[in-house]
């Protein structure tokens, strides 16, 4: 659908994610992957979508003086949100531990922002999915940290992995904003760009 109108722009998505990047290729638009390493620090008084709207804008920014005019550069960024704080990836199987002893139980949400930007515009928008769990036994926890090893994911949990199917009770939203991209909100804003 969308192929034919961006048959001469190039889109980059900059997201070193393999779920984002499955999720795009689903969409069927051609695509490059082209990531900037920046350092994701964001100001402490930001709450909720505010951090996701400024890390997502942060990473396009990277691009301002590479981004060429048929150029469409893509980025995002997602975090849990619980008890008011944001829960991001974490750095060893200590911290993921404790991520999911803290969302076991509960429910929390998971918001992700994209940016869309061009020479011309940029566009930031953000969705909010809200996961309830069940409560996760300590075996259950060490099982999946332990075999699946989610540093690289907001909260220490992929939805579509063994943690979801087992722990996941329900969702409000979403299932791909889980994944970490919001792809219902991304193809309408495409579709004006």
């Amino acid at each position: 659908m969308l192929a034919e109108k961006f048959k001469n722009n190039t889109i980059i998505l900059a997201s070193a994610s393999p779920r984002r990047q499955e999720l795009f290729k689903e969409l069927q638009i051609p695509f490059t992957i082209e990531v900037k390493s920046i350092n994701e620090v964001y100001p402490t008084n930001l709450k909720g979508e505010e951090i996701t709207n400024y890390l997502a804008t942060l990473k396009a920014k990277s691009f301002e003086t590479s981004i060429a005019e048929n150029n469409i550069v893509i980025t995002s960024d997602t975090i849990v949100w619980l008890n008011n704080k944001a829960l991001e990836k974490p750095k060893n199987s200590n911290e993921a531990i404790e991520m999911l002893q803290k969302i076991s139980g509960k429910s929390h949400k998971v918001i992700t922002s994209v940016c869309i930007k061009t020479i011309a515009k940029q566009v930031v928008f953000s969705d909010t999915t809200v996961v309830n769990f069940k409560q996760l036994s300590t075996e259950e926890i060490n099982f999946y940290v332990e075999n699946y090893q989610p540093f690289d994911k907001a909260s220490a949990y992929g939805i579509q992995e063994w943690i979801g199917f087992i722990g996941v009770t329900s969702i409000e939203g979403s299932y791909y904003n889980v994944m970490g991209l919001p792809v219902h909100k991304l193809y309408q804003e495409l579709k004006i760009l």
